[in-house]
């Protein structure tokens, strides 16, 4: 007999496909669906301080809720000790299952329900409630990563048709994402249904201009008239093996002498001549190439990189090409890491590392692993990989890399507030940067530094650093870069007591954090962070409230934990009497010291 356990959507269990009653009492459906999504075994009286504080005897109305959720799942075993073990047996099958792993039969996504425990809510455990608000959003987030991910992958395959399927339940869990639009218009030209493809950008943009007030970018256009390859160039092809490495050996070039579209184009004319000549392989390559370009030089080419890529994969493995599967594997997870997608991030670079042969490759994936681990406020594992990614990149000689890592790692001290260490990974990235004449990247370490000074008091060092950062972000483009350098600008006034001028800039970090479709969610999060804190700390209550909502949703869906503590944190400070305890709830596994005054009552400010 096979038990089946449903949270997303209205809470169910069923027994060969048939309903079975429900466990009785208001509050087993809640205890299940923590136990099933806890990332270690809780213990018992955390589990009763949680959920039955109201009780006469919270630990004994933990115990009668245990054994019910044995009893309606006629599994006696399970739940037992101290911690309470979450593990259920293998003729169990749970909905859930999709958050911790990618479900081998992909088609079972498409069958997954509306939102975890739909319908309920648990007022007199407003710790719990909390906790739910963000499961909601987090494992909504995953579920629509995992859709994404099966329609790419059967997009770049050639199935097009069966990606439809895939991408239009993405859009369906969430329209206000632009790339989800653009997933679907690229499925749907691709299976040669322009006029659905035309249909769905027509919807698309209504629907971005009623909810959110801005125009779609010219992507979502672009991926309605796309060619059936990725490989799409201007002049005559070319023949022969030698001519098609020269060209992407000059793509490459021009990619990283900063110009984009003369490198874009030498990059889809390999990939096309390397179609035509039948190279399979040398195809791969240049279409891992042509991805990895997509999704660092140009801005807002996110999925027509990822779907470059994933035929590249395809490609690398009918080759046998190992080293081009691990490169498109990790920027693939770069992709994901930038957009918050943690699960399909990890999937992606545990791909990654067990192709990898070579410590410069084996340094990029740890660089991406620890920006990964970094968001999410694990700290310990960001600090393993950031560490060894530096070590490698120094032995085989990968500059720019080393500087990445360095870079990343000087943030990760930064936001504990270990500002020695900081400053020491600070200056060795930008030594490195201006060694490397790597000015594109310039603004990022600049604007970390920026901070530290600002920290330390030493002001106009602090000044000119956010200015320079900042004129040069607008001259690369980057709008990460751009937000970082404005935020740090508006910090700075208001540090000064320039409350206007702070207020600008920190609105025009907000601007330039949202303005492609492949943001750096961290970063938007973050600038959302010192908005809230700056309005609170000077009276706006309606502003704050509104900043915090979006922090705090943000935060959840792309699981970035201590973002979720500050916003908790800022509520705490707007009067939510509970805020505070769920804050400490919510920030239990996050190993930062910083927190530690600020969870023990002190206003978290901008």
């Amino acid at each position: 007999m096979t038990l089946t356990i449903r949270l997303l959507g209205p809470p169910a269990i069923e027994r060969d496909g048939s309903p079975a009653p429900p466990p009785r009492g208001r509050k087993a459906w809640a205890l299940l669906a923590y136990l099933l999504l806890a990332d270690r075994p809780p213990g018992r009286r955390q589990l009763a301080e949680l959920l039955f504080g109201d009780a006469d005897d919270p630990l004994g109305a933990l115990r009668w809720t245990l054994a019910e959720l044995r009893r309606a799942l006629g599994q006696p075993g399970l739940f037992g000790g101290d911690p309470v073990a979450t593990a259920v047996g293998p003729d169990v099958e749970v909905d859930l299952a999709v958050v911790a792993a990618e479900p081998a039969d992909p088609a079972a996504l498409l069958e997954l329900g509306g939102e975890l425990l739909e319908g309920m809510s648990v007022a007199s455990s407003p710790a719990f409630e909390s906790w739910l608000v963000v499961e909601r959003h987090r494992v909504s987030a995953v579920v629509e990563a995992r859709l994404r991910q099966a329609a790419m992958t059967l997009l770049a395959s050639g199935r097009a048709e069966a990606a439809v399927a895939y991408a239009s339940k993405a859009v369906a869990r969430n329209p206000l994402e632009e790339g989800n639009h653009e997933l679907l218009v690229r499925s749907l030209a691709t299976a040669g249904d322009r006029a659905a493809a035309e249909r769905q950008v027509a919807v698309a943009t209504d629907t971005l201009r009623r909810e959110l007030g801005v125009e779609p970018s010219p992507a979502l256009w672009d991926a309605a008239d796309i060619p059936a390859a990725a490989g799409s160039a201007t002049g005559p092809p070319v023949s022969g093996r030698a001519a098609v490495l020269s060209q992407l050996d000059a793509g490459q070039a021009a990619i990283a002498a900063g110009a984009v579209p003369a490198g874009l184009d030498s990059l889809r004319r390999a990939v096309a001549d390397a179609a035509t000549g039948g190279d399979r392989a040398l195809q791969g390559q240049a279409l891992a190439a042509l991805g990895s370009a997509l999704v660092h030089a140009v801005r807002g080419r996110d999925e027509e990189g990822a779907v470059a890529l994933h035929e590249a994969i395809t490609l690398a493995g009918e080759a046998g090409d190992q080293a081009t599967a691990a490169t498109a594997h990790r920027e693939l997870g770069f992709v994901e890491v930038q957009a918050g997608r943690r699960r399909t991030a990890d999937g992606w670079l545990d791909k990654a590392e067990a192709l990898a042969t070579t410590d410069q490759e084996l340094a990029a994936i740890g660089g991406v692993r620890g920006m990964n681990a970094s968001d999410m406020g694990d700290y310990p594992a960001a600090f393993q990989h950031l560490e060894a990614s530096v070590e490698r990149a120094r032995r085989c000689a990968a500059q720019r890399q080393q500087a990445w890592s360095l870079s990343t790692l000087a943030r990760a001290h930064l936001l504990r507030d270990e500002r020695s260490q900081a400053a020491v990974a600070a200056a060795a990235a930008l030594e490195l940067v201006h060694e490397q004449h790597w000015m594109a990247f310039l603004p990022w370490p600049e604007s970390l530094q920026g901070e530290l000074e600002l920290r330390a008091g030493h002001l106009e060092a602090a000044g000119q650093r956010f200015e320079h950062a900042w004129s040069l972000g607008c001259q690369v483009g980057d709008p990460c870069w751009e937000s970082m350098a404005a935020r740090g600008l508006g910090l700075f006034n208001a540090t000064r007591g320039d409350p206007a001028a702070a207020s600008a800039w920190l609105a025009e970090a907000q601007v330039r954090s949202n303005r492609v479709v492949d943001r750096y969610q961290w970063v938007r999060a973050y600038v959302l962070d010192a908005m809230a804190g700056f309005a609170l700390d000077r009276g706006d209550e309606a502003q704050a409230r509104r900043l915090v909502d979006t922090l705090a949703a943000l935060a959840a869906r792309s699981d970035m934990r201590e973002l979720v503590v500050r916003a908790q944190l800022h509520r705490g400070r707007l009067g939510d009497p509970t805020a505070l305890a769920s804050a400490r709830m919510l920030a239990a596994g996050i190993d930062n010291p910083a927190l530690t005054p600020l969870l023990d009552g002190v206003g978290a400010g901008a």
